[in-house]
């Protein structure tokens, strides 16, 4: 009798498509159809000439790869120009640039813990700090989302190194972390604070300069900040940001950083743009926050249900993964690009879409993206004061 060896893949494909969770790749055109309200291009850098243009000159300079990993040929002076100026710019002593916010996050959290170490990681948290959790062999503490008591009860209740993580905004519903308590818990405790501030850079704070500097927190001894260079920069790759001991242990110890090859020059040349346009142009970040802040306002006055943003993102809620599923399609077909959020993906197992404030929407796209979002609602939109919509 023969073995298939992947037969089991047929049978998980097959319960993936019962439950609405089968997942495809979309390839997108060079040149924008759709209105984008799916991308976490915040600011509207990514296609920025200025963006552009130092990405090009950074691979004309540098070549088209980092050629090996940072400590071998993969740290080029413009790296060096990235770490200094993003350092800079947060408020932190020290910054080291990864090839993705993901890795960034894995060599934080299995760096700066271990096997006899606590992790209290809310449980809203992004799907790299869950894995870099497992990785680092510490002992997790899973606590309830956004309740810095139910970390500072984990903390007192361990007798070591400890480490607190949290998103800064919470990719799924676009609220923002408690950080003051969080912070106080964690100095309460001895204990360190690691944020994530992937959604938070380019929105929050003076300028953009993130969810830390706005909280008073940036560059505060037991603070370590990760974030992502795709999102607000509009380019590719990570950092870690903290006190300059923790970023050179990083550089001698996180497995992402030293066996990774580098970040390439192109995307540290556009990240490096990106940041010196955004401190001429800081009112970008006001604007980002403006957009969602009106987007949601429209949709919950049209009667649909969506989560009030602390920044750029504005989740709306969807009955069913079939139905959010069948919604994103038919905005798309109406020439509205957006999110579409479903278990496992979900921690709480609603199921949703997700929509980015861009600072550079204007008010006909905005009133736009909500027409097609509320004439392509999965079910009657019920009026305030029980009347549906049309």
């Amino acid at each position: 009798m023969s073995y298939a060896p992947f037969d089991w893949i047929d049978d998980e494909a097959r319960r993936r498509a019962e439950a609405g969770l089968v997942r495809t790749l979309r390839p997108r055109p060079a040149e924008a159809e759709l209105l984008d309200l799916a991308s976490n291009d915040y600011l509207g850098l990514s296609r920025n000439p200025e963006v552009t243009a130092a990405a090009a000159e950074a691979a004309r300079t540098w070549g088209a790869g980092a050629t090996g990993s940072r400590l071998v040929t993969g740290s080029t002076a413009l790296h060096a120009e990235l770490e200094r100026e993003l350092a800079g710019f947060c408020g932190f002593e020290a910054a080291l640039v990864f090839s993705s916010g993901y890795a960034a996050n894995l060599a934080a959290l299995t760096a700066l813990t271990g096997r006899d170490s606590l992790i209290v990681s809310d449980a809203g948290n992004h799907a790299s700090i869950v894995d870099g959790c497992r990785l680092s062999r510490a002992a997790t503490a899973v606590v309830p989302h956004a309740d810095p008591e139910a970390v500072r009860k984990a903390l007192q209740a361990h007798a070591g190194r400890a480490l607190a993580v949290t998103d800064s905004v919470f990719s799924v519903d676009g609220d923002a972390a408690p950080l003051g308590g969080l912070a106080e818990a964690c100095g309460d405790a001895g204990a360190a604070l690691l944020v994530d501030d992937a959604h938070g850079l380019g929105v929050l704070g003076e300028g953009g300069r993130g969810a830390l500097a706005a909280a008073g927190l940036a560059g505060a001894e037991g603070v370590v900040a990760t974030l992502t260079l795709s999102k607000s920069l509009g380019s590719q790759g990570g950092a870690v940001l903290g006190p300059a001991r923790v970023i050179r242990h990083l550089v001698n110890t996180a497995r992402t950083f030293i066996f990774d090859t580098g970040l390439a020059p192109a995307a540290a040349g556009a990240a490096l743009g990106a940041l010196r346009l955004l401190r001429r142009e800081p009112g970008r970040a006001a604007r980002a926050g403006a957009v969602a802040v009106e987007l949601h306002g429209r949709l919950t006055a049209a009667g649909l249900t969506a989560v009030r943003p602390d920044a750029a993102v504005v989740s709306v809620r969807a009955p069913s993964a079939e139905s959010a599923v069948r919604w994103a399609a038919d905005c798309r077909t109406a020439g509205l690009a957006v999110g579409c959020f479903r278990p496992p993906s979900v921690p709480d197992g609603i199921s949703r879409l997700r929509l980015t404030a861009r600072a550079d929407l204007t008010q006909d796209q905005i009133e736009g993206a909500v027409r097609t979002l509320v004439a392509t609602a999965p079910r009657p939109v019920s009026r305030p004061g029980g009347r549906e919509a049309p």
